[in-house]
């Protein structure tokens, strides 16, 4: 890593590793099998297998891609659940972009009416009359 981490170097966590195999039905998402594994790449059969699903939804400025866990302990069970599981997503990503709409709207400055303008110094026209 770059100096710019204050000295601080990016480590993994060797009792945290994953094997990642990829499933997909090329039309609608795909799906990530995240296999446990020991720091020498063995099976560790003391964490579960996670399913992370993914997909993207296309918005007016380009695609958004989308991940969500997925409940189950098979692949069989993921793919049953992925549906539902991409529809709530969706609706959460819908949600807060919503949201981020409505935060950057109110956060727009209008000038006030009542003659706040700026002093003539700053536009050019010499100093402002007392």
């Amino acid at each position: 890593m770059s100096s710019a981490n204050d000295g601080r170097q990016a480590a993994m966590d060797s009792s945290q590793i994953y094997r990642e195999e990829t499933f997909t039905d090329r039309r609608v998402g795909t799906i990530r099998r995240l296999t446990p594994v020991t720091a020498d790449g063995a099976d560790d059969a003391g964490r579960p297998v996670l399913y992370v699903g993914q997909a993207q939804v296309m918005t007016p400025m380009g695609a958004v891609p989308i991940s969500f866990e997925l409940d189950g302990t098979t692949l069989s069970a993921a793919i049953a659940k992925f549906g539902d599981a991409a529809d709530l997503a969706v609706q959460q990503t819908v949600r807060e972009l919503q949201e981020l709409r409505r935060e950057q709207a109110s956060s727009l400055v209008i000038p006030d009416s009542a003659g706040g303008g700026i002093p003539g110094d700053l536009m050019g026209r010499g100093r402002p009359r007392r």
